[in-house]
């Protein structure tokens, strides 16, 4: 596949309701992206990454339940039987998760600040026991040992 076909996205925006979680409208939304990309490729997609922000842990399973039905029922409108495997990932900003490195001061492992650096992983010891989550370290902190802008991840396959 060339590389600007890569990249090529749709995107869709729609207006929520105030303190409303569930995305309204979400499975015309996807069966509506889902008819673009066959119309671009002229094939069905054979996985949908599903990519969920502003959900509290409270509310993990409910949003998965009734978004995730409005994603198969978007799907089995298109053809009787299509139901691709949907990776659903939600992700959170918000919490009070801070990461220190292991050892202090190891100059490989930290920025000049002493924080961990971009792109460090954390999907061990802190992690929830049962879950797949993560905490993902999106940027450089801008004060000492300041690593709280983390983004956490659960996936539900």
């Amino acid at each position: 596949m060339d590389w600007p076909q890569v990249t090529t996205y749709k995107a869709l925006v729609s207006a929520q309701a105030h303190r409303e979680e569930i995305i309204q409208n979400l499975g015309g939304m996807i069966r509506e992206l889902m008819i673009s990309f066959y119309k671009r490729t002229g094939k069905k997609p054979k996985r949908i990454i599903f990519y969920r922000d502003g959900i509290s842990e409270g509310q993990f399973n409910h949003v998965l339940l009734l978004e995730m039905d409005a994603i198969r029922k978007a799907c089995a409108s298109l053809e009787d039987g299509y139901l691709p495997p949907v990776t659903f990932v939600v992700i959170q900003k918000r919490h009070h998760t801070r990461l220190f490195p292991g050892v202090h001061g190891r100059r490989d492992v930290t920025d000049r600040s002493g924080n961990i650096l971009p792109g460090t992983v954390v999907d061990t010891e802190i992690c929830h026991p049962r879950e797949f989550d993560f905490y993902l370290c999106s940027h450089a902190g801008i004060q000492v040992c300041f690593s709280r802008y983390l983004i956490v991840c659960y996936i539900r396959l």
